[in-house]
């Protein structure tokens, strides 16, 4: 599982919550979170911006301990 869906799911969204919040389609979130796709910088940037992540926005998309 990427940290993205784990940090999702901590803020109790679903994945369509966390498109509109990031202004993503619900289809690239999802295919991000599943990793399947591998975002660009701005995709990375907009998640991690809905998300409220602090940290360097490629950490998102590693996998989650």
């Amino acid at each position: 599982m990427l940290k993205a869906r784990k940090e999702r799911e901590a803020h109790g969204w679903s994945i369509s919550r966390l498109a509109r919040e990031a202004e993503l389609h619900i289809s690239t979130v999802s295919s991000i979170e599943s990793g399947r796709l591998k975002p660009y910088r701005v995709q990375a940037e907009k998640l991690a911006h809905a998300l409220g992540w602090q940290s360097d926005p490629a950490d998102l998309f590693k996998e989650a301990e």
